[in-house]
């Protein structure tokens, strides 16, 4: 049985779907799932990462767990996770867990504490996805106007499905115990190029405005920690060469090339368009 947190999320949802068509056994868990989000035979759980004991009653009978960063007891998620029987663990982390460990330092708890935990583990460092691109949905669909700041610094964004797909990959395989996989898309974007590749996808052109910092701050500062909104100011404005380069993990693990962010708007090209 391989439990997926996260379950309903850009990343979760086609985990479980493609884990289930795999043939494998899978408990999908977030704190609303029910049967109509999964494919039929998942058992669904209801539970939040934030409560620990409320986590106990879904890694009953699992023998591998994929795992968020979330909640603030990594120690305790995996300490429920060695008492369930859990014999691996797959935690989805943040690259900047290993380019900038003081902004991202509740990744790194989380990966120490998996790390530490005595079970096999692998660890993926996801760069930035590109359904961060679904924060720009409404602004599109009414406005068909992007407000972004550093509009023309490339990142190699990475499709949460590619994610998905490593994490089905290293679920099922103890080839990759032990290792650390950084996940990006198969080119650097920016801003302006994502937002122009939408308007190609919906066949109407996005207007591109420039956020200067500080309007960013204050925009991410409503729902993300102070340190995490300047560490993610410093990413997206200043990337190290680390941050900003391709690396080939993806296609390492799947045998094949990353999907382009182009192919991610195509794709969901239906979440930008007019109501």
């Amino acid at each position: 049985m391989i439990v997926v947190t996260g379950a309903t999320g850009n990343v979760g949802r086609t985990l479980v779907r493609l884990l289930a068509e795999a043939g494998e056994q899978v408990t999908a868990v977030a704190r609303g799932v029910t049967p109509a989000d999964v494919p039929s035979g998942v058992r669904v759980q209801a539970a939040d990462l934030g409560d620990v004991r409320s986590m106990r009653a879904a890694l009953e009978g699992a023998d591998a767990l994929f795992l968020l960063v979330a909640g603030d007891d990594p120690q305790g998620l995996v300490a429920a996770a060695r008492a369930a029987g859990v014999r691996r663990i797959v935690l989805l982390s943040t690259q900047g867990a290993g380019t900038r460990p003081h902004a991202y330092e509740h990744a790194g708890r989380f990966e120490a504490a998996v790390r530490e935990s005595g079970l096999a583990w692998t660890i993926l460092r996801s760069g930035g996805m590109a359904s961060n691109s679904y924060a720009w949905a409404e602004p599109i669909r009414l406005h068909r106007t992007v407000a972004a700041p550093f509009g023309d610094v490339r990142l190699p964004f990475v499709d949460p499905d590619d994610v998905a797909a490593v994490g089905a990959a290293v679920l099922r395989d103890d080839a990759h115990d032990g290792a650390t996989y950084v996940l990006t898309g198969p080119e650097a974007t920016s801003p302006r190029e994502r937002a122009a590749a939408i308007g190609r996808a919906l066949g109407e052109a996005v207007r591109f405005v420039e956020q200067t910092p500080q309007q960013a701050r204050e925009q991410m500062a409503r729902f993300m920690p102070l340190p995490v909104v300047e560490g993610t100011l410093a990413i997206l404005g200043e990337p190290t060469p680390e941050e900003q380069r391709v690396s080939p993990d993806v296609e390492h693990i799947l045998g094949r090339a990353p999907h382009p962010f182009t192919e991610w708007a195509a794709r969901n090209a239906t979440a930008f368009r007019r109501p």
